[in-house]
Parts: C-alpha cells; sequence; structure tokens
C-alpha cells in the first residue's frame, strides 16, 4: 500500500511571517563532528539512548501491529543539535530496542531545513499518520506536515513518504508569527467525525494551543480561538492533550469524552526549559478546555517531573490499556564534552500515567516491563536510623541500580516550621540540602556515591509543620555529584502532596551511571538528574541510606536489584 486511501489533489499557498523566535541553542563549528569512538564511561545501560550522537524530543510514540515504535529528534552527524531528522527504534517490551534508519529527514520545499517535532495518529482502517513540523528557511519559518506509511506490510515501518498532495497540511496566517508555530499533537475524532489536533504557538507573551479541525484529516482548519491559552507563561512548545480516567489506573485512547473523565493539558515552556500541566474539563462541543483551580495553569503549576525533563509525548497503549509517557533528558556537561564522548540525550524510562484517586494530579511509575531487567535482590528491613546515621546498602551494582524503599517515622512533632515565602521547592532544596540538620529528615538515599563521599546524589525527604497541615519537600541535589566543577548541578525540588496519617513515605530510584530517576509517594512527585561522578563511577560507586534529621526514622522495607543492561540492535 503505497498511499493512504483518503488523499485527493490539493494546492496549497504558504503564508508566513517574520519575525525569528530560537528554538536551541546552535553551535554550527560542532553540529557535524562525529567522535571517532564513543565514550562508555557515563553512559546509561537501560535508559534509551541510540548508539552515537545528539538526540531530543521524543517524537510519535505509538503501539501498531504488535510493535513499539519510538522516534526522536536526531542528529546523524554529531553529537550537538542540529541536523535534525526523526530517528526510529522499534521494540517488543519498550526497553530492548532496535535501531532502524531514520524515518524522516529533510527532503522537500516544506521541510527543507528540517523535521522538527510531532505526533502519530492510528486513522482506523487506514494506518499510522505522522503529524510533524516543517522549517521551509533559514529564518526557522514552520509549518505542519504529514508523512505515511510507505508499505503498510513492512512489520517495522521502515519507510515514510511526504505526499505533495495537502502538504503543508497548516501554515501561519492572520498575524501568528512563523517561528513559534510548531509540534503538532496527536489527533482525536469527536462525536461530530471531525478530527482534531494542537499546535503550540504564542501571541506576545501569552501561551496558546492553537485548534484545527478536519474532515478528512488532510485539510485542516484552524478554528477561531485557541482551545486554551494562559497569559505571561511564553511559547508553549510540544502541547500533549489526552482524556485520563476519574475511576481506576487503566488509560484511554485519545478520543474519549464524557462525563468519567477528565482532561489533561501539558505544555514545555520554551523559555524555563520545564514542563506544566492541568487538569480539567474538555468541552468537546464549544472546542473548550477549562482547567481546574486545584493548581496553577502557569510556571508554578503542576510538573511531571521536577528535574531535567523536557518536550514530553504520551500515546495510549492498546495491548495493555494505559498510558505511557516518554520524556527527553538532555546531558548538564559541556557542548565539548559532548563532542569528545560521541552522544548527547537521552530519554527516561517510558513511564505509566493515570489520574490520582483524588483527582488533583497525575501519577506515574515506570513501566512493568522494566522489572525484567531486574537481578541480584538483596534487602534490608526494619533497620533504625538516628540521626547522622550511614548504611550502605552492599551486593550490587550500585551505578546500575533500582531501588525501592519505604520509610517510617513515629511522631510528627519534631517537623519544621514551615515559611509560607517557600513557595519554589528547588530554592528550598537547594537551601535546606542533605546536610542541612532538619527535624524530619533530611533522610533517603545517596546514590552514585564515592566510599569516602566526596561525591554523591542525595535524593531525599523533610517534612514542615504549616498552620493546617504538612508540607513535604522532595529533592534530588546534584550538587556534590562530581568534582567537576565546571558541570551544572542543580538541586531540583518539588513538594509532595500525601497524606502523612500513617507517617510513611516511599521512594524508589533507578540509577543508570549518568543518571538518577526518583519517584516519590508512588510516583506522585518525580524527579530525574543528570550526573557525571568522577570518583564514583562503575565498580567504585555505592549506595547508602541515611537520616540527618533528629527525629529517628526506619527503613521499613529495602529492595535494591542490580539492573542488566538493555539490548541494542
Amino acid at each position: 500500500m503505497s498511499c493512504l486511501s483518503f488523499l485527493t489533489v490539493v494546492t496549497v499557498f504558504c503564508s508566513l511571517n517574520n519575525g525569528v523566535e530560537a528554538f536551541h541553542s546552535i553551535h554550527p563549528d560542532l553540529q557535524s563532528i562525529s567522535a571517532r569512538s564513543v565514550s562508555n564511561l557515563h553512559r546509561t545501560r537501560y535508559h534509551f539512548q541510540p548508539h552515537r550522537n545528539w538526540i531530543n524530543d521524543p517524537n510519535g510514540p505509538m503501539f501498531y501491529n504488535g510493535v513499539y515504535h519510538l522516534f526522536y529528534q536526531y542528529n546523524p552527524k554529531g553529537s550537538v543539535w542540529g541536523n535534525i531528522v526523526w530517528g526510529h527504534s522499534v521494540s517488543k517490551d519498550l526497553i530492548n530496542w532496535k535501531e532502524l534508519e531514520p524515518a524522516l529527514y529533510p527532503s522537500k520545499p516544506f521541510d527543507k531545513y528540517g523535521c522538527w517535532s510531532g505526533s502519530v495518529t492510528i486513522l482506523p482502517g487506514q494506518g499510522p499518520v505522522m503529524l510533524y513540523t516543517g522549517v521551509v528557511d533559514k529564518q526557522s519559518n514552520e509549518v505542519q506536515c504529514y508523512a505515511i506509511p510507505e508499505n503498510l506490510s513492512d512489520p517495522y515501518l521502515t519507510k515514510w513518504v511526504k505526499p505533495d498532495a495537502f502538504n503543508p497540511i497548516a501554515v501561519a496566517e492572520n498575524g501568528i508569527n512563523a517561528s513559534v508555530f510548531r509540534d503538532p499533537t496527536t489527533a482525536w475524532r469527536g462525536k461530530d467525525g471531525h478530527w482534531r489536533i494542537l499546535i503550540g504557538g504564542k501571541m506576545k507573551t501569552r501561551g496558546m494551543a492553537f485548534l484545527y479541525r478536519s474532515k478528512d484529516f488532510v485539510k485542516w482548519t484552524r478554528t477561531k480561538h485557541p482551545i486554551h491559552s494562559a497569559k505571561s507563561t511564553g511559547m508553549w512548545e510540544c502541547p500533549d492533550f489526552y482524556p485520563v480516567s476519574l475511576k481506576g489506573g487503566k488509560g484511554l485512547d485519545t478520543s474519549t469524552v464524557g462525563n468519567s473523565v477528565k482532561h489533561v493539558l501539558k505544555n514545555s515552556l520554551d523559555i524555563t526549559r520545564y514542563e506544566y500541566y492541568t487538569i480539567g474539563t474538555y468541552f468537546w462541543k464549544k472546542d473548550k478546555y477549562i482547567p481546574d483551580n486545584t493548581s496553577e495553569d502557569g510556571w508554578g503549576g503542576l510538573r511531571y517531573d521536577y528535574g531535567n525533563f523536557y518536550a514530553s509525548k504520551s500515546f495510549f497503549d492498546p495491548s495493555k490499556n494505559r498510558r505511557i509517557l516518554w520524556g527527553w533528558a538532555n546531558e548538564s556537561d559541556s557542548k565539548e564534552d559532548d563532542v569528545k564522548k560521541g552522544w548527547a540525550g537521552i530519554q527516561a524510562i517510558p513511564r505509566t500515567v493515570w489520574l490520582d484517586s483524588q483527582g488533583r494530579q497525575l501519577v506515574q511509575w515506570p513501566v512493568e516491563e522494566l522489572n525484567g531487567l531486574r537481578q541480584k535482590q538483596v534487602m534490608i528491613s526494619s533497620q533504625k536510623l538516628k540521626k547522622g546515621d550511614y548504611v550502605e546498602v552492599k551486593g550490587i551494582t550500585a551505578a546500575q541500580a533500582d531501588v525501592e524503599v519505604s520509610f517510617s517515622f513515629s511522631s510528627l512533632d519534631k517537623a519544621e516550621a514551615f515559611d509560607p515565602k517557600w513557595v519554589n521547592a528547588q530554592e528550598l532544596c537547594a537551601q535546606k540540602g542533605s546536610k542541612v540538620q532538619g527535624g524530619i529528615g533530611p533522610f533517603g538515599l545517596l546514590t552514585l556515591a564515592s566510599k569516602k563521599l566526596e561525591e554523591f546524589t542525595p535524593v531525599f525527604f523533610r517534612v514542615f509543620k504549616a498552620p493546617k497541615n504538612h508540607v513535604i519537600l522532595m529533592c534530588s541535589d546534584a550538587t556534590r555529584s562530581s568534582l567537576k566543577s565546571e558541570l551544572y548541578k542543580p538541586s531540583f525540588g518539588g513538594f509532595l502532596d500525601v497524606d502523612l496519617a500513617h507517617k510513611k513515605l516511599s521512594l524508589r530510584s533507578l540509577v543508570d551511571h549518568s543518571v538518577v530517576e526518583s519517584f516519590g509517594a508512588g510516583g506522585r512527585t518525580n524527579i530525574l538528574s543528570r550526573v557525571y561522578p568522577t570518583l564514583a563511577v562503575k565498580e567504585n560507586a555505592h549506595l547508602f541510606v541515611f537520616n540527618n534529621g533528629t527525629e529517628k526514622v526506619t527503613i521499613e522495607k529495602l529492595k535494591a536489584w542490580s539492573m542488566k543492561s538493555a539490548l541494542r540492535n
């Protein structure tokens, strides 16, 4: 099948605006330099990354005919951003991957200067269609394009074509700045039979999710009003819009609407390089999304991840009725280091995502298939930690591990007073580090630690007492992660919305050489950190459990596993 059956010929005229806005840092002198050999020192073993060179945004993930597909922004010529194509890898289990030739590369007038981020929609009875942003000139003016598989009988869908008919499907017009007009979402089909997509953009400083509609998936019309916008948020990149069930953790097809669902709108903020999401109601007859008032609709809003996590993309997996989330984690070292090591960028572990039973936030957890890499388990249970105690977790490969631990404490009386001015969790984590004594906490894990603790990356909790409730802070602090001073070593943090009636907190950390990806309280607050230790590498890495609070903390149960390396090709 060389072409989807709904195609007919039409001419589309492009109308582009002047005024260009940056998308990525550009290093023309470095973007086509490929290292002779790839350094394995900090390379991950079970997080996804291609065999070499630069990657960024996950694009168009899907499950089709028994195969998971992950596309991603990829530089085939070097390890800094540039020469962007759609890389393509396939998997049977989301963990072990086969890398294929790029699926999209610049080849048409409408994408001559880049095939940027987008999505895949599987049309019933017809197959998958890619929607992506094409760059038409050196000024980064952007249009929206589509591509289809050359041969649907190919199990891996290795080749994709861009029909001239209808391409591009959407252009910036009526005052829209074409250099801030990108990243089409997965489409959904309304009860009226019309398809809908969102495209990220902005008007002045107002973030926008432009809405386009189509009867046939090739002729698209922008609606008079965006589905939603928010003042002073800047450019909305990589929007994502999908339903979540009010009851249970099952995922939903993107076209699901009704009284039993809420909707999630996620935006990646170009200015801050982090994301936020809201949960709300989608009024499909009016094509309007209204967030609930349970979280901020802006920079201080809820985040999938409070660390190094950006440009995320979700998809519905019909094989297990779940929604799966991918996110890109950039490097924290220099561009020159990236060139030397021959690679840059990883994808976070794919996460199952669902709505918390309270309906106020999302919950995320690593896909169950990851557990198949676990081996060589060790356990600690019912061990008390007084102030200043450090207990080493021995018997596993600490540089490549999966750790689950539950903590308890007998009283909340020693919780420190919470200052209402502490609205920024990341700043508070920097102020209240793992070595700063508290009442309840800091307690947690020291990951990628050297034997004498010259280097370590702590992931920990602190509990504060506010006038009406307790405030829980979760931190992942890279400031002591490496003896190298020139690295970006932030202290990441987020607040944790959980009931402390049972005086228990849980933590799971995935440690993989240069990444520590952590899930607090069953995935309600999550933080991914990129770190590059110089001493705590490979067999010289250690793992500790610690408490620096005056309140004793009990390790109720700790399970830790050495992790096998995932298969590549």
